[in-house]
């Protein structure tokens, strides 16, 4: 160890009485300080422009443009030139001769230039450390524990780098050649995962090879054994071939062993490399405050109760257009959205089956005129550059598994052991991907029972299998829809009140009843009240006779005419001759009451964001507290000029005008009531809403200019609140407390001169001072 410390400090002299080194660092600093200031100064203008800011920690060194994300991007560049010349310029000189002849191991020397990297590699993160100190001043309770693990995993890649280009440079004399072929190699480590991804034992051996990534988990708060282990081996890799070329060279071995050397050493490597990528042999460790790279305590619940085995059968259609996500060259990629999950439960199973069945789409005739589904599934296989012989045909699959209700998409079948089953789905949004709301809600679907949501029918209510406008087929059972109740966790029915509710259904909704109820209906009804049961009544204008006996006995009632809002002629509109913002009158736009709030946190949310809720033909409610209910207004009209419109009973339009009267007045007026009581040991919850076309599917689907809409949230928070908070699944994280800057716009403009000018500048008055102190003596 001696000998090795010597020659990494003669290693180091050598490089620090050179201006290379120097000039390295010194463009390393400048680099790293102006991709600083830039994110820093960015997040300080947020702040002075009042908005708001959060996370900063890891804004400022992770995510997309942070500091280390940066840097992990262009610090290839610097190492090369570091190495070249740390066996090249022995053998080209004749000087690894004096060592040959000297009592010095193959081991000794190579361990010894490599410590010097080490060294060299530990002033350059103690340089990234400054800024560290920097944020750690200027930020609000700054994360340190984050910025040390992005530390760590750049660390960790600058000596992998440096075992690379020691290898390089013990193959040549040449320092440009060592450095180019350092280059070379670390641009195949970066692409080498685009490398036979068709098969799967090669796809195990170079996704796990490639180097391209592999700091950014630790750069975000993540430390994983398996990426520290990568680049442990990987640098003992590299420098057990260094040494096997040094001995070559000195014992003038032929090269059919110095190859299978070469060949045992590598095999080696891969073989740690496949343990150590093997899920549960993997071990974690979140360094992030809130635990944000870790799933929720909630998730974590659902899959401890998941005991045995855990299959995941992705099931992929040919003609479905996400066919290309879940390709046998993308599976990496497309597991590594359920990698949180797998740390969890790392003896789950994945399989893949790839089949072909036209689902429908009129675009593929049109792409494909005259071609059947065989023959189209050719011409994509032959444009994708796959097998089209691993589809298995209609008649196949059919055997294995009925996929038409999923209408044949890209979907995935979660099995248990034990056999429960249940769908995961992909959605048409931007995201695709179900979340970590939807995955901890299908696990739940397996190991527990889960709230059962009624739809009363027989009355002209509203359909849940009808996907028009009016029809509420979207928010319960569209499967492509992420907010669609069987997508978070609700299983759903039909109900008739002829008969006794089933004991089974925790929440009843009876929305827009267009006929009176028989009394044996409202005896069912009662029974179903009286036992406690969750329940929903939404009205609609012109139903007040047949809705308002149903919600008399809870105090409410819902008032004659509808809701329209007030329209002067002085008020600037889009286009002369239409209301204010091109809406009718009777388009209300309610929000969230600050007790409403309190319901849940999506309610919180809404009511936070200033999110409005969308009631075409609202009708006001009016209500009392002498029926043993707590009545808490969750939604009201959007301002103090809309009124109870008595007089009209069809389109309202921008001529209406109020008429007191006849009793109108202008006021805020409640569009929708929570109201609770205890029943039997519990709390039972009902939500009366005066507008039933707020769920429907024209208003989830639709999006208006200027209109903060939020109708699903609305959904989502009351059906949250109905079910006992047990679905959807809350996902939440602690805020984090890094959310203030201790700087303004003038502070972090001189910041900038300082770190970009002052900090590099100290570092060539060392290399000067280095250099003129060399030179005297």
């Amino acid at each position: 160890m001696k000998i090795t410390r010597k020659i990494a400090l003669t290693e180091l002299q050598t490089l620090f009485y050179s201006p290379v080194a120097w000039l390295i660092l010194i463009v390393f600093t400048f680099q790293a300080a102006m991709a600083f200031t830039d994110v820093f100064g960015g997040l300080v203008r947020s702040q002075d422009l009042n908005y708001s800011v959060s996370n900063i920690t890891l804004n400022l060194f992770g995510g997309m443009r942070g500091l280390f994300t940066s840097v992990q991007g262009y610090l290839y560049l610097y190492i090369p030139l570091l190495t070249m010349s740390l066996m090249s310029r022995e053998l080209g000189s004749g000087s690894i001769k004096l060592l040959y002849s000297s009592p010095v191991k193959n081991s000794q020397i190579i361990l010894g230039k490599y410590l010097s990297m080490m060294i060299y590699g530990a002033i350059m993160i103690a340089i990234l450390f400054v800024f560290v100190l920097w944020s750690a001043c200027t930020v609000k309770d700054f994360d340190f524990p984050v910025a040390l693990s992005g530390m760590l995993g750049l660390y960790l890649l600058i000596c992998a780098y440096a075992a690379i280009g020691l290898f390089m440079s013990s193959l040549t004399s040449y320092q440009v050649v060592a450095a180019m072929g350092t280059l070379a190699v670390l641009a195949v480590l970066n692409f080498v995962s685009r490398f036979g991804q068709e098969y799967d034992f090669v796809r195990e051996i170079t996704y796990w090879l490639s180097i391209g990534g592999r700091a950014g988990e630790s750069i975000n708060g993540l430390i994983c054994s398996e990426d520290v282990l990568y680049f442990v081996i990987v640098s003992w890799l590299f420098l057990s071939l260094s040494i096997l070329r040094l001995k070559a060279i000195r014992q003038k071995a032929r090269w059919q062993v110095s190859f299978s050397k070469y060949v045992v050493v590598f095999v080696l490597a891969m073989l740690m490399g496949y343990f150590s990528s093997r899920p549960t042999l993997m071990a974690f460790h979140d360094a992030t405050r809130t635990k944000q790279r870790t799933l929720t305590e909630n998730s974590q619940e659902i899959i401890k109760r998941a005991e045995g085995g855990l299959t995941m059968t992705v099931y992929v259609n040919a003609l479905d257009n996400m066919m290309w996500n879940a390709l046998p060259r993308n599976r990496k990629y497309d597991m590594e959205r359920f990698s949180q999950y797998v740390r969890f439960k790392p003896e789950m199973k994945v399989k893949y089956v790839y089949y072909y069945k036209n689902p429908g789409d009129p675009n593929l005739a049109r792409r494909y005129p005259g071609l059947d589904d065989a023959r189209i599934v050719g011409q994509i296989s032959k444009s994708a550059d796959i097998d089209s012989t691993m589809f298995l045909p209609p008649e196949e699959i059919a055997k294995i598994i009925d996929l038409e209700p999923e209408k044949f998409r890209l979907t995935r079948l979660l099995e248990r052991e034990s056999g429960e089953k249940t769908f995961l789905r992909m959605f048409d949004d931007m995201m695709r991907y179900p979340g970590e709301t939807e995955i901890s809600a299908a696990l739940k679907r397996m190991v527990m029972e889960l709230p059962l949501v009624g739809f009363v029918t027989g009355h002209g209510e509203r359909d849940i299998s009808n996907e028009g406008d009016r029809g509420y087929f979207r928010f319960s059972s569209d499967k492509p829809f992420r907010y669609s109740l069987i997508n978070q966790g609700f299983d759903f029915t039909e109900v008739r009140l002829d008969a006794p509710v089933p004991a089974n259904v925790s929440v009843l909704v009876i929305a827009d009843a267009r006929t009176p109820f028989s009394p044996a209906e409202r005896a069912n009804l009662d029974e179903y009240i009286d036992r406690g049961g969750n329940l929903v009544i939404l009205g609609d204008r012109r139903r007040q006779e047949v809705m308002n006996p149903l919600v008399e006995r809870f105090g409410t009632r819902f008032l004659p005419g509808q809701l329209v809002k007030y329209v002067s002629e002085e008020t600037p509109r889009v286009r002369p001759g239409l209301p204010l913002n091109n809406f009718p009158a009777d388009f209300i736009q309610a929000r969230v009451t600050p007790a409403g709030k309190d319901l849940s946190y999506i309610h919180e949310v809404m009511y936070t964001r200033r999110n409005v809720v969308t009631m075409p033909g609202c009708v006001a409610l009016e209500y009392t507290t002498d029926k043993g209910f707590d009545v808490i207004p969750l939604l009201v009209s959007d301002t103090t000029d809309s009124w109870n419109e008595l007089e009209t009973t069809d389109f309202i339009d921008d001529t209406v005008r109020l008429n007191p009267a006849i009793g109108e007045v202008a006021r805020s007026y409640p569009t929708a009531l929570a109201l609770t009581r205890q029943v039997n040991g519990k709390e039972q919850r009902v939500l009366i809403a005066g507008d039933a076309d707020c769920l429907s599917n024209g208003e989830i689907s639709i999006q208006r200019a200027r209109v903060p809409a939020a109708n699903y949230n609305l959904i989502m928070g009351s059906f949250f609140w109905m079910s006992d908070n047990e679905v959807p699944i809350d996902v939440r994280r602690p805020v984090p407390p890094d959310n203030e800057l201790f700087m303004t716009g003038a502070g972090a403009k001189v910041g900038k001169w300082l770190l970009m000018g002052l900090f590099p500048l100290l570092l060539l008055a060392s290399c000067l001072f280095i250099w003129i102190r060399r030179r005297g003596r």
